[in-house]
């Protein structure tokens, strides 16, 4: 059975994201392996520093591994740090960066592994856009193509920021059937164990199918 997915909408690692005691807890220990990828060209040290002070205060301890260029993405050793990891969490950053350094990697085939072996499965803003197929782009807010761990669904983040123009036009670019889920910044997107959807955190989610609001159950 896959483990637990949360799908956070940006700003984690924050007093609003009241569900990572619920994900530490779901991953049945303390240890969170955190991939800054995506702030790769973003001082990806501050990224894992900021996850440490975190979880520090919840009961968590995390590791950072540097996956940050393609090469890393294809270190044996990086990939079986991520096989063996109860908790994975890809931070916020460049989605097009993220994904050109996962993409069909030694490190996505653990990662996947993983997640359908039990552990807990979370990415934040870029990290919640590549594990989707399609994924919103950045620089209009039309689609891509995302790494496919969740199909059928585009995740579209810090949706509390977005400009209802901008957010329409997404909408209406979505193929028939796909669901374009907004999530507000410090809010969560969680696929329980059983494969039901709910939201948690300071915000809200919103589900977009056909150009019509639709509901959590909605999603695959």
């Amino acid at each position: 059975m896959s483990g637990v997915l949360a799908l956070v909408g940006g700003q984690e690692w924050r007093d609003g994201c009241t569900f990572d005691r619920g994900l530490l807890e779901a991953s049945g220990g303390s240890d969170v392996l955190v991939l800054p990828t995506g702030a790769a060209y973003e001082h990806p040290e501050r990224a894992v520093e900021w996850a440490s002070e975190w979880f520090g205060r919840i009961g968590g301890k995390v590791r950072g591994l540097d996956v940050l260029r393609r090469p890393d993405a294809e270190d044996e050793a990086h990939a079986a740090t991520v096989r063996e990891a109860p908790f994975i969490y890809i931070g916020g950053g460049s989605s097009l960066h993220l994904k050109s350094v996962l993409k069909d990697s030694l490190v996505w085939e653990a990662i996947v592994h993983a997640w359908d072996n039990g552990a807990v499965l979370a990415g934040s803003s870029a990290g919640a856009m590549v594990l989707c197929d399609p994924m919103v782009d950045p620089r209009g807010g039309a689609f891509t193509l995302g790494l496919g761990l969740v199909n059928q669904v585009a995740i579209l983040p810090h949706a509390n920021t977005w400009s209802v123009e901008k957010a329409k036009r997404t909408y209406e670019l979505a193929s028939p059937g796909t669901a374009v889920v907004g999530i507000d910044e410090q809010t969560a997107l969680i696929r329980d164990a059983e494969g039901s959807w709910r939201s948690e955190g300071a915000g809200q989610v919103t589900v977009w199918r056909n150009g019509q609001e639709a509901e959590l159950t909605s999603l695959p």
